[in-house]
């Protein structure tokens, strides 16, 4: 399978800047932008992205990443990253596809995989790699399901689960067989940050996480930055750090607003820990909102 075939079906899918997977097929979205970006923030997903033209850095923690054309990266568990499209113009966008994981199909699994695989101990939640053309070959069919709402919806899930497994078995699914059961330490990781995720604006009690996924206070702490690349304490941070960034550039009344909005109760840490963050402080882009809106 060629990545010019499958560049060729996402840019059928991709037009007028709208992404027509959206609808029929709702777990994969192509990306296109056509010039480079400065850092951005966001939390990623379990989602599998393949770069089909232009170029890409991921950072979370003490990781980096760099992708190109033909590379792809996989996340398996819910992760705050800093990252920035290296390569792009208008004509030579960059230009992605992004599906979506279901770590229910990859459960789904066990039964009939769990005694073939065994965990990885080195395994990384956020993994890249060549995409390896045994599961781009069941993804270009996936993508050709986008104008048929009825095989789409036949086929799909059918296909989707080729491409879950054919995805866990690779050399960057590590983590996802890891995750294969849901009493395995990456599984109750994933428990302890859905928790993380919904809270994340009270105040974080360590021992109450660990307590949450059966862990000691030790065992949590060394299992979490082994997953996440960071501390829980840091985790939570970043989620709030992210969000605050999205109050104050969408014009949050004030600074101190945001800063409450996110579970600060001093906005003096508040400002510090945001300039830390993002290199200026939360003011510098509360005015740049302001500025837009004019």
């Amino acid at each position: 399978m060629s990545l010019d075939y499958l560049q060729s079906l996402a840019e059928r899918i991709f037009t007028k800047g709208v992404d027509k997977s959206e609808g029929s097929l709702p777990s994969l979205h192509v990306f296109r932008r056509e010039k480079t970006s400065n850092f951005e923030v966001m939390v990623y997903n379990p989602v599998i992205c393949l770069i089909l033209q232009g170029g890409k850095e991921i950072h979370i923690g003490s990781q980096s990443v760099t992708l190109a054309r033909g590379d792809a990266l996989l996340v398996s568990h819910d992760l705050p990253v800093t990252s920035t499209i290296t390569e792009a113009s208008p004509d030579m966008p960059y230009l992605a596809l992004i599906l979506s994981l279901d770590l229910g199909i990859i459960r789904g699994l066990y039964e009939q995989v769990g005694e073939a695989v065994k965990d990885v101990t080195d395994a990384r939640s956020l993994c890249a790699g060549v995409a390896d053309p045994i599961w781009l070959e069941p993804l270009a069919r996936y993508l050709r399901l986008v104008n048929n709402p009825l095989e789409a919806q036949v086929l799909g899930p059918l296909i989707l689960k080729e491409i879950h497994f054919q995805l866990l078995m690779s050399p960057i699914g590590g983590m996802l067989r890891n995750l294969l059961s849901v009493d395995s330490h990456a599984s109750r990781i994933a428990k302890a940050i859905r928790r993380i995720r919904t809270d994340f604006r009270d105040p974080l009690i360590v021992a109450d996480l660990a307590q949450l996924v059966s862990m000691s206070q030790s065992s949590f702490h060394e299992h979490f930055k082994s997953v996440t690349g960071t501390t829980p304490l840091q985790y939570q941070k970043d989620l709030r750090m992210i969000e605050a960034r999205r109050l104050l550039e969408g014009g949050a009344g004030s600074v101190s607003a945001a800063g409450f909005e996110v579970g600060y109760e001093s906005p003096t840490h508040f400002s510090r820990d945001y300039s830390r963050k993002f290199g200026c402080s939360p003011k510098h882009h509360l005015t740049q909102a302001y500025a837009r809106s004019l």
